[in-house]
């Protein structure tokens, strides 16, 4: 165990002030299925409050200094401001204070523990790694940023000596870890708000490689070419690498992808150095029931990490087909007046381009197959001042991949307003002729301004990492009146 990990055993009584968020609440279940008391607040009440307190956690609504109890430990995450009553209680009386990464690195220690990192596909990898590993038998403990359609979760607590976790590299808190298998999937610029430049970023993924413990391995996206560099250096110092992707020189290449509805289906062939079973050249087809490219290369991932801990593959493959996608990752939120609606986390321009592009080859084949020509209109919210105001111009580009963009005013999250930073200056950005184009800073005029716009046969995309997921329900039921 690294020496700046405290072990789960050591840390007594556990208080998360925020407990309520989705990686906090994960490493919440996890500590009381193995026993540890629990307590937590959180700003407003949710199902995760419940469940937890199902669980044996004590839970409040709100925040107050005398919430701590009796705690020796209190948790928290980079969102959690040092004015809150809680943590400065908890440095008042001296207790331990964890961020919620170093509280899930106590977890992970004594196991095998798998760190999915990277910019873009970390959910969706973390995700279908997990579902495969399930289903090969290896059971293993799991801390996803999302929820598994197939359980409602993103955390619990497994038999098996194998550890999932999606490694967060947005404030750096990924350098707890020190993983036996790490995934980078790809690697660009992105939270610069905290990193400064595209350069520390780099820098600290760097940095995360040299985490990866003596004798595991890295799994790494090699189509991307920072990532691609990273490999070059990391062979250099003897680490075992598999690399994955459509390159002609990567380990598992993807090869054949095609679209099927709401699906696709690829094949994967291995280099010589990556083997196989037994010695086959080739993985066989691969069917998803999740749509993209980009899903085709999460899968590939989940696929040589599994063969990297020794897993049944032919197992690997059914558990990658049996997929049923993660909340808020293109999720189909329903039918209405011959109109579908989806949902999608995707906050950054290449996510969005990923997302609209397997938008648009649904569209395209299920034109083909009704005879009806539909239309992708992408409801998107922006995440972020900082990130508004540096890719602007990127997500008016990726946005003209879309019949109809309508754009939200920006999702301020951790951050205080700018001057003159909206979600005009998407709107205002995205290229003249061929998306019709508004800007909606009042979210309550969405639902009936979307409905107007819809005709049957057209695919409605909710996108952005805030509360832009409520719309799609009352885009819904717009169409249904």
């Amino acid at each position: 165990m690294p020496s700046d990990v405290v072990p789960a055993d050591e840390l007594g009584r556990v208080h998360f002030i925020a407990i309520g968020g989705a990686g906090m609440s994960g490493i919440a279940r996890i500590m009381l299925k193995r026993g540890i008391t629990v307590s937590g607040s959180d700003a407003r009440d949710s199902e995760l409050l419940t469940q937890l307190s199902d669980l044996g956690a004590k839970v409040f609504v709100g925040h107050a200094a005398g919430h701590l109890g009796d705690a020796d430990t209190v948790v928290i995450s980079t969102a959690i401001r040092e004015g809150n009553p809680e943590l400065a209680a908890a440095r008042e009386r001296g207790l331990r204070v964890l961020h919620r990464s170093a509280a899930l690195a106590a977890l992970m220690a004594g196991r095998r523990a798998v760190a999915v990192a990277g910019t873009h596909g970390k959910t969706t990898t973390t995700s279908m790694l997990t579902v495969a590993l399930q289903h090969a038998g290896a059971d293993p403990a799991y801390c996803i940023g999302g929820q598994l359609v197939t359980t409602g979760l993103g955390a619990d607590e497994g038999s098996g000596d194998v550890f999932v976790a999606e490694a967060d590299e947005s404030d750096g808190s990924f350098l707890m870890y020190t993983p036996y298998v790490a995934i980078i999937t790809n690697i660009e610029a992105d939270h610069l708000d905290n990193y400064g430049g595209f350069e520390k970023v780099k820098e600290n993924f760097a940095r995360f490689v040299d985490r990866i413990e003596p004798g595991g391995v890295l799994v790494a996206g090699i189509d991307d070419p920072v990532v691609r560099e990273l490999v070059g250096s990391a062979r250099s110092r003897g680490l075992s690498v598999r690399t994955y992707g459509e390159a002609a020189d990567a380990d598992l290449r993807v090869t054949g992808f095609t679209p099927r509805g709401l699906g696709c289906r690829f094949e994967i062939e291995f280099s010589d150095a990556a083997g196989g079973e037994e010695g086959a050249k080739e993985a066989g087809a691969i069917e998803l029931t999740v749509p993209g490219r980009h899903n085709a290369l999460n899968a590939t991932a989940a696929f040589a990490v599994a063969q990297a801990l020794g897993c049944d593959l032919a197992a690997v493959r059914d558990g990658l087909a049996g997929f049923g996608g993660a909340m808020r990752r293109l999720e189909l939120k329903g039918e209405a007046g011959g109109a579908q609606v989806f949902d999608s986390y995707a906050h950054h321009p290449t996510e969005l381009i990923a997302d609209l592009e397997a938008t648009r080859d649904y569209v395209e084949q299920r034109a083909q197959e009704t005879g009806a020509a539909g239309r992708i209109v992408a409801v998107f919210q922006p995440h972020l001042y900082s990130r508004t105001k540096f890719f602007a111009a990127e997500f008016g580009a990726a946005l003209a991949l879309a019949d109809v963009a309508v754009v939200l005013d920006v999702y301020g999250a951790r951050e205080e307003p700018e001057p003159g930073v909206t979600g005009r200056l998407i709107a205002d950005a995205v290229p003249a002729g061929g998306t019709q184009v508004s800007y909606l800073p009042e979210q309550n005029e969405v639902p009936a301004q979307v409905a107007g716009l819809a005709r049957p046969g057209d695919v409605i995309i909710t996108l952005g990492a805030g509360d832009v997921t409520k719309l799609g329900p009352l885009i819904l039921e717009r169409l249904a009146r």
